[in-house]
C-alpha cells in the first residue's frame, strides 16, 4: 500500500497534476438517488491563475458520456494549468430510456439535474481554498445535454434549488462563466431534441407547454448572465444545429457578453479527443484557453450573485 501511495505521488510530481477520488456530493443528505452523483477533481498544480471548471457530460439526459466528454476534457484542461472538477449528475437512465416506466414512477427527473449542478458549485467554492483555487473563478462546461444543464446553471441562478435539500449557503450559485459546447438549448422550438426533452421532463410532462417554456433557454437569459463560450457545427446530426442559433441570438439580443463558433464541419459528440471530429472542430479547444484566459474575472460578480 505504502508502495503504491509512493508511485501515485511521484507520478503527481512528474506531472505536476493531482487527481483525487471521486468525492460523493450528496452524502449525509435524504435525496433519492443521490449516491449516483459524484465530483471527480482533476487539479492542476500549474493553475497561476486559480481557474477551475466543472464538467458536465453530455447524453440526452439519458446516460453520461463520462470518457469523451468527460474524464478527458478534465485532462486536457488540467494539462493546460486549469484545474477540473467532472460532475457525473443524475439522469434518466436506460431503464427509463426502454421502458418508459416513468409514467407511474417518478424516477429521475427535473430538477435533480440542475440540483446537482449547484450542489457542485457550492461545493467546488466552499472547497476552494483546498483545492488552490479562485472561488471567483469557478466556471462550466457541458456537452450536449450538459451544455444545456451548464446553461440552465447561468439562467437559473437565483432560483436555489438545494433549499429543498434542506441546504442553506451564502455561496454563490452563479457560475463564473460558462462553456456549452454543441448544446441541446429549446424545449419548445422545432429544433428541439426530442430525447433529451423526454429524458429531462420525463413522460408525464415532456408535452407540458409551461414546463418545455420553463426549461427553453433562449427564452431565460438572466440580466446578469455570466459570459458564454458556444460552439456547434452545422453537420451535427444529433442536435440540429438551430438550437445554438437561438441561444447566440438569444445572448446577443440580450447584450451577454459571449463568443459563438460555428464550424462546418465536426458532428457531435467530439469532446475533447484528438480523435474525433474534424481538425476544424478541434480547434475549439485552443480557442476555448484563449477565451477564457481574456476574461476579466477579477472583476468579480454582481451583487446579487
Amino acid at each position: 500500500m505504502f508502495r503504491k501511495g509512493l508511485v501515485f505521488c511521484l507520478l503527481c510530481f512528474l506531472f505536476g497534476t493531482v487527481v483525487a477520488q471521486s468525492i460523493p456530493l450528496w452524502e449525509g443528505f435524504d435525496v433519492k438517488h443521490g449516491k449516483e452523483v459524484t465530483l471527480t477533481p482533476y487539479l492542476s498544480e500549474n493553475n497561476k491563475d486559480g481557474l477551475s471548471v466543472i464538467v458536465c457530460p453530455g447524453g440526452s439526459y439519458c446516460w453520461l458520456d463520462d470518457e469523451t466528454e468527460g474524464d478527458v476534457v478534465a485532462r486536457w484542461l488540467q494539462e493546460n494549468g486549469i484545474s477540473a472538477f467532472v460532475l457525473r449528475y443524475r439522469v434518466a437512465g436506460f431503464g427509463a430510456y426502454f421502458w418508459h416506466y416513468r409514467i407511474l414512477f417518478r424516477g429521475k427527473q427535473h430538477p435533480d439535474m440542475i440540483t446537482d449542478a449547484q450542489r457542485a458549485l457550492q461545493w467546488v467554492r466552499e472547497h476552494a481554498k483546498e483545492y488552490h483555487i479562485d472561488p471567483e473563478k469557478v466556471g462550466m462546461m457541458g456537452f450536449s445535454a450538459g451544455g444545456h444543464l451548464v446553461m440552465s446553471a447561468a439562467c437559473f441562478y437565483n432560483t436555489d434549488f438545494l433549499n429543498n435539500k434542506g441546504i442553506t449557503t451564502n455561496t454563490s450559485l452563479r457560475p463564473d462563466f460558462v462553456a456549452p459546447i454543441y448544446p441541446v438549448v429549446t424545449m419548445c422550438e422545432n429544433c428541439v431534441h426530442k430525447r433529451s426533452r423526454r429524458a429531462l421532463l420525463s413522460e408525464k410532462y415532456q408535452h407540458n407547454a409551461e414546463m418545455c417554456d420553463s426549461l427553453s433557454l433562449e427564452r431565460h437569459i438572466p440580466q446578469n448572465c455570466p459570459s458564454v463560450f458556444l460552439v456547434n457545427c452545422i453537420d451535427d446530426p444529433i442536435v440540429d444545429y438551430h438550437n445554438s442559433i437561438l441561444l447566440d441570438s438569444a445572448l446577443t439580443a440580450n447584450k451577454v457578453d459571449h463568443r459563438y463558433i460555428q464550424y462546418k464541419t465536426g458532428g457531435h459528440g467530439f469532446g475533447a479527443s484528438e480523435e474525433k471530429g474534424t481538425a476544424e472542430c478541434r480547434q475549439w479547444k485552443p480557442e476555448f484557453l484563449n477565451w477564457i484566459r481574456s476574461l476579466n474575472l477579477s472583476k468579480g460578480r454582481p451583487n446579487n450573485n
